[in-house]
């Protein structure tokens, strides 16, 4: 039953409005994610340089003013939750069940998603608010409520973020990691779980802040690592390299492959596997970004939506392509015929150059993608509780303590569970949690506003 209401949820209409959302904002904005890739990027991650942020906080620290969460913290947040198993996991499977084309519409998914990215920050920075314990109250359910003037679709839009917390965000992302701790350290199980469910609350007692602080510690670092060895991977088959592109774009267009129905039929598994992995992956579209950003203090929306873009190119066309191009190339185009799937895929892979160290290194990026993607998500689900529960006196403080329970729990036993049935669960969830989103995007869009001034 769950793995039919799955496939209703995930079909072809989710796919499609995705992809009409993001594509009415890009011809809106007259393709800007492309036409000012530069400008963007240099209001992101060119304008760290100055060093900023850092004298920011050591003013406030010598003036004894509260702590506030920088833009690069926010962002670094927000790819903590972005980046995870998606890029390991969701592109190897992507790639098996879809095909080498599958990546191509995972950049498809992403040129187009950006858009849609930046639009749903826009709009929850605007509408964000602080509630009476001076906390920033960001993400759909606020402009769903207070610019769509719709509270029914914000308070569902924050229940399926609550279960998708529980789900996708803590079971599913700790059932990764402790397998993978399993497979290649030999940790078991509960182990694992009492290690992971500690470190998880040492982070998330102290709330936003902390959490920012970890990811910007440990994001840059990781990420880097991971491209590194990946890029080192690549250019030791760099003679394969004209041939898996063109085997890529063969894969995703090439109707003279095969005869009738089943060119079709192949063509439709790659886009469609491309287009959800690569949603799993970026989660543009849905609402996600526009929580984690409402944390930002000294921004503007435009400047924090731009931030966003930036997350959604990095995790899909960076992350997501280099595990491709790994995979693609140690598997001579066919990673089917590896038979293995999964983190497993990815591994063998890496190991082929690198041995047993490339399957360590995988190991170890799962790991540190998985924890961080945990600890990202607490904050959104707790933001969720805290609109769900304001509007009853004195339930906040009680319901953000139930929450936690019920998250470090879900995070144990994501460990020590088999989650076949959980990951198509926690996939419902995550697909009704867009379609709010998704309403709200297009009614909202005036609200927006241009891109270029």
């Amino acid at each position: 039953m769950i793995h039919k209401i799955n496939e209703i949820v995930w079909g072809p209409w989710l796919l499609f409005a995705f992809l009409a959302v993001g594509f009415y904002y890009s011809f809106s904005g007259r393709f800007f994610q492309i036409r000012k890739f530069w400008y963007w990027m240099g209001q992101t991650v060119g304008s760290l340089g100055g060093g900023q942020d850092n004298e920011e906080t050591v003013r406030r620290e010598q003036a004894g003013e509260k702590k506030k969460v920088s833009q690069f913290q926010s962002a670094c947040t927000a790819l903590a939750a972005t980046i995870g198993t998606g890029n390991i996991v969701g592109v190897a499977t992507a790639l098996t069940a879809g095909g080498p084309g599958a990546i191509f519409w995972m950049w498809v998914s992403a040129v187009i998603g950006m858009m849609t990215a930046y639009s749903e920050t826009v709009l929850g920075l605007k509408y964000r608010y602080k509630n009476k314990q001076d906390q920033w109250v960001c993400g759909p359910m606020v402009y769903l409520d207070k610019g769509l003037h719709m509270p029914v679709l914000g308070i569902l839009y924050a229940f399926f973020c609550v279960m998708a917390s529980l789900g996708m965000g803590s079971m599913v992302q700790a059932n990764s990691l402790a397998d993978t701790a399993g497979y290649s350290l030999g940790m078991p199980g509960l182990v694992c779980g009492a290690l992971v469910t500690i470190l998880v609350f040492l982070v998330i007692r102290g709330g936003i802040s902390k959490i920012s602080l970890v990811a910007e510690k440990l994001m840059p670092v990781s990420a880097g690592i991971y491209f590194i060895f990946s890029m080192i991977i690549i250019f030791s088959y760099y003679q394969q390299i004209p041939q898996m592109i063109a085997g890529i774009l063969r894969s995703a267009f090439d109707m003279s492959a095969v005869f009738g129905g089943t060119a079709g039929y192949c063509i439709n598994k790659s886009l469609q596997y491309g287009i959800s992995r690569g949603v799993f992956s970026n989660e543009a579209g849905l609402g996600t970004l526009a929580v984690l950003h409402g944390a930002a203090e000294d921004t503007t929306p435009k400047k924090q939506g731009m931030w966003a873009m930036f997350e959604v190119f990095f995790d899909t066309v960076v992350i997501c392509t280099l595990t491709a191009f790994v995979i693609l190339l140690a598997t001579g185009g066919r990673p089917e015929a590896a038979d293995v799937d999964g983190a497993a895929l990815t591994a063998y892979c890496f190991s082929i150059k690198m041995g047993a160290a490339g399957e360590y290194f995988v190991a170890f990026s799962m790991i540190v993608f998985a924890f961080a993607t945990i600890i990202a998500w607490y904050y959104m689900g707790k933001q969720a509780v805290s609109y769900l529960t304001e509007r009853v006196p004195k339930s906040r403080e009680i319901g953000e303590k139930i929450y936690m329970l019920l998250y470090l729990n879900a995070v144990f036993l994501g460990c020590l569970a088999r989650l076949e049935t959980v990951w198509e669960f926690s996939d419902i969830w995550n697909g009704l949690l867009a379609v709010p989103n998704l309403i709200g995007l297009m009614l909202l869009r005036k609200q927006v506003g241009a891109l270029d001034n």
